[in-house]
């Protein structure tokens, strides 16, 4: 926390999307180091009303909750006017809702973006700003050599076999959410280049941990711990041996809160974030380690391949690495029993297990 102090003043800290999965978790580390954070969220997603109470009970009058829209101009500008820093996570995030709706995600990614932008632009001293974007501003990745290692594809090129794929990498956005979240991406990095904001951007890729709710659409590392706790079975589009990186959201945090930290120096970049190299699974392997952990194997079936889904992405983090000194912490196989571990009590009604450590 001490990176966050020296770049970001005594206000609040304005968290859009902050009932969300990665927004209560930022917002709780922030609260637990005493300061004051104002939640914007509209609460449409499941679950998320309940992160939010869960934030009031633990945390009082120090969080305060704006119902409202990133589409709602005037309501952005009202919640930004004294942020001393700023995490915009609001979004629509699956990309099967924006072949669905293709204007509601551009909406609520692309303008509702560009509302937060102006608000800040608006002030005479504007806060600095972490963004969320996606790998999925590379496209379906479909030039990227890839055979078959056992259970899961792997890349055919040495170098992004060892490190992933890097922000050299060409945007090739894919899918309305591809499009609408790009778009999103380069006008922070632009208007850190043309008014000067203190605005850095993280293409995520695949977050996990406590308070997530995660569906068939997004979320997929809970999702499936969900299904098998409920005796459901898994749809795995595709053959299942698509490969991610996976990240805890506890090292997501700190990767966040060094970013505001180093503002100054990394205004204007995007970053690739998520587990590297070192924490990676394909779905059938993670399928493998749920059977584990409860000692039963899911029921599992097959659909169709999805629109631009991506055979291999794992992130290149060296440059954020090399840049503030962060690595992820946290293993697979410590990361998921966490989870499965907080959402088999969270289920049984007992207080929601926050694994995450102190600030």
């Amino acid at each position: 926390m001490a990176d966050l102090s020296r770049a970001v003043g005594d206000g609040p800290v304005l968290i859009t999307g902050g009932a969300g999965f990665v927004g209560c978790n930022v917002a709780d580390r922030l609260l637990r180091a005493g300061r004051e954070v104002v939640v914007l969220d509209n609460l449409s997603r499941a679950g998320v009303d309940r992160n939010l109470a869960w934030l009031r009970a633990t945390h009082g009058d120090r969080v305060r909750a704006i119902v409202a829209d990133v589409r709602d101009g005037d309501a952005v500008v009202r919640a930004a006017r004294d942020a001393a820093a700023v995490f915009h996570f609001a979004a629509q995030v699956a990309v099967t809702t924006s072949l669905v709706d293709p204007v509601d995600d551009f909406e609520v990614n692309a303008r509702g973006t560009l509302n937060l932008l102006e608000a800040l632009r608006e002030r005479s001293d504007p806060p600095p700003l972490l963004f969320t974007s996606t790998n999925k501003v590379y496209g379906d990745l479909a030039d990227v050599a890839i055979g078959i290692d056992g259970r899961r594809y792997g890349p055919v090129d040495a170098d992004v076999a060892a490190y992933g794929v890097g922000e050299a990498r060409r945007l090739d956005f894919h899918s309305p959410y591809g499009c609408s979240k790009g778009t999103a991406d380069q006008y922070v990095l632009d208007y850190a280049r043309s008014y000067g904001l203190r605005a850095v951007v993280f293409r995520m890729s695949c977050i996990y941990g406590p308070h997530q709710f995660g569906t068939e659409d997004q979320g997929w590392v809970a999702h499936f711990l969900i299904r098998a706790i409920e005796g459901r079975p898994i749809v795995l589009y595709g053959d299942g041996m698509q490969v991610r990186d996976v990240l805890y959201v506890d090292d997501l945090v700190d990767a966040m809160l060094r970013a505001v930290g180093h503002v100054d120096e990394l205004a204007g970049r995007a970053f690739n974030i998520g587990g590297g190299p070192a924490n990676t699974t394909s779905l059938v392997e993670l399928v493998e380690r749920i059977a584990v952990l409860r000692g039963e194997a899911p029921s599992v079936t097959f659909d169709e391949w999805r629109t631009g889904d991506q055979r291999y992405y794992v992130s290149d983090v060296r440059a954020f690495a090399a840049a503030t000194g962060w690595t992820p912490r946290t293993g697979v196989a410590d990361g998921v029993e966490r989870l499965y571990a907080w959402l088999v009590e969270s289920r049984a009604g007992a207080p929601a297990l926050h694994a995450g450590a102190a600030a």
